[in-house]
């Protein structure tokens, strides 16, 4: 199976499993499938589905790659550290794989941090990460930090590639992660998208994963079904031309979910 080497030489999945709004069948489920990266946050309420569905796998911890994210009202120094201990208890475990700031806040960003840097030193985390910030709100983070971030994630899909993020971290040596890597569900529709569907026999949903897997953007996608977690996972031996990649690249913007982190979200049929 491909994977991401973080520049911490980390080995890691090219593909997780998204858990925002899943059960906890599904969660067993994606382990029956392959799937070892989970992402999970606070937020989700999928922190104990997690640990409980790693305990019944019969599976050692350390063979899982688990993600969590603190929320923005847990940001702050204090905040950060009884926010963290409730997820090592929410997820049953003794230290978190990735763990990131949810969203960014200007004025919290720089005394979470720290806190997350101290969780770090103590090895309770073996990675930091940053979500929803774009490269000025990043800036803030590496333009200080002790510990810096490994991972981040943006909403990345055909139709929204936010290319001068995407550019950033590659720079930065930061490992992209895409959330909502169909637009859950809006581009599937695409001329294009079903062009190179059938033109390679695979899903639409497919042709989006190895998408960001060939921009070296880690997808990832959630599924009920097991049939689906498994087609998901095959988009790994997807190899999509350079044109392919580029026409894609270069899609009309389309599927853009309505958050963003400086603004009021958007409400999107």
């Amino acid at each position: 199976m491909k994977t991401f080497t973080l520049n911490n030489g980390l080995v890691i999945p090219a593909i997780g499993f998204g858990t925002y709004k899943v059960n906890s069948e599904s969660v067993c489920m994606a382990i029956k499938a392959g799937y070892r990266y989970f992402d999970t946050a606070s937020f989700y309420g999928t922190e104990g589905m997690i640990g409980e569905a790693i305990s019944r796998s019969g599976m050692k911890r350390e063979e899982f790659i688990i993600a969590s994210k603190l929320w923005k009202t847990d940001m702050e120094y204090e905040n950060t550290l009884r926010a963290f201990n409730l997820t090592l208890e929410n997820l049953g475990t003794d230290y978190i794989d990735v763990f990131m700031i949810h969203w960014p806040n200007r004025k919290l960003n720089l005394e979470t941090w720290s806190a997350m840097e101290e969780l770090y030193s103590q090895g309770k985390i073996r990675v930091l990460g940053l979500s929803n910030f774009l490269p000025y709100h990043a800036d803030d983070i590496l333009n200080h930090c002790k510990v810096k971030p490994l991972i981040a994630q943006l909403e990345f899909h055909p139709g929204y590639t936010q290319t001068f993020a995407l550019n950033y971290y590659h720079e930065k040596n930061i490992l992209l992660q895409a959330w909502s890597p169909t637009a859950r569900g809006r581009v599937l529709d695409d001329e294009l998208i079903r062009e190179l569907s059938e033109k390679y026999h695979v899903s639409p949903v497919q042709i989006c994963l190895s998408f960001c897997i060939h921009e070296n953007v880690m997808p990832l996608p959630k599924s009920s079904l097991i049939e689906r977690m498994k087609e998901n996972l095959e988009s790994l031996n997807i190899e999509l031309e350079r044109e392919d990649v580029m026409r894609i690249e270069n899609m009309p913007p389309k599927g853009w979910g309505g958050e963003h982190p400086d603004r009021e979200r958007v409400r999107v049929v």
